[in-house]
């Protein structure tokens, strides 16, 4: 009998404790983005920007915006500033759908994406191109008003929730082996 209750006990303590974890650290987020995601816009932006729930630095082609038919913007020298990435851009293109498509790495290293789609309501024009080299980052501050908010676009289960499955298993099968030795030895 006190076998029994001592397996109920901790059932219910692996229960109550898997049903109330929550992971103790997110992937970094997209909080805002000028131009906004879903926004209709009657010119294009001279650049883009985007504001992160934390510090992020960049890959190689961190963001690219293509409009119909595959026609793509030309991207400036990305600027990073604490969670906040700026870049220039010279658009080019008929009116329609275009989309920024963005790669960041979050302060655990992990890549995360997403995509914010706009519209031209008329074609962006423009009297020159220049190509500007791909990535810089610094380390400044500054205060930045998000234009507005979006949701990120990327996936997955954090390392934190993987790291919590695996401390519960490993505590149910150490309680499992300790109850069966406990079991084995007593006379019952």
């Amino acid at each position: 009998m006190p076998f029994r209750r001592t397996a109920a006990a901790l059932l219910l303590a692996f229960v109550a404790l898997g049903s109330t974890a929550v992971p103790a650290s997110a992937h970094t987020e997209l909080k805002s983005s000028d131009p906004a995601k879903g926004a209709a816009m009657p010119a294009p932006p001279q650049q883009v920007q985007l504001t992160f729930s934390e510090p992020v630095t960049l890959p190689a082609d961190a963001i690219a915006v293509t409009g119909p038919g595959g026609v793509k913007w030309t991207v400036g020298q990305i600027a990073v500033t604490d969670a906040v990435v700026t870049a220039p851009v010279t658009a080019t293109g008929p009116a329609g759908a275009y989309a920024i498509a963005w790669t960041v790495i979050s302060a655990d290293g992990d890549p995360v994406s997403g995509t914010i789609d706009f519209t031209l309501s008329a074609p962006a024009t423009t009297t020159t191109t220049t190509t500007v080299p791909a990535t810089t980052t610094t380390t400044a501050t500054s205060s930045v008003t998000p234009a507005a908010q979006v949701q990120d676009d990327s996936g997955g289960v954090p390392a934190s929730v993987w790291i919590l499955v695996a401390v519960l298993v490993a505590a149910g099968v150490g309680a499992v082996l300790f109850l069966r030795r406990r079991v084995t030895a007593s006379p019952d």
